[in-house]
């Protein structure tokens, strides 16, 4: 685990943290686009999606070395 894993869980961690965090899962993990989107909106969608997953990955490995 890194020093950087452990700044993400300390930081997202906060009441403040885990409001923030909720509000981009809402936008980004549980947004669905219609079947009309584009190759280019699909893109940005799975983009967003993936750094917020990343995110989230980094808060658990900080977790898990506390």
């Amino acid at each position: 685990m890194t020093e950087i894993e452990k700044q993400y869980a300390r930081a997202f961690g906060t009441p403040a943290g885990r409001a923030v965090l909720e509000h981009m899962r809402k936008i980004t993990l549980e947004r669905t686009l219609g079947p009309n989107a584009t190759d280019n909106e699909l893109r940005w969608a799975e983009s967003n999606r993936a750094f917020v997953r990343q995110i989230e990955q980094m808060i658990s490995r900080g977790k898990a070395g506390s």
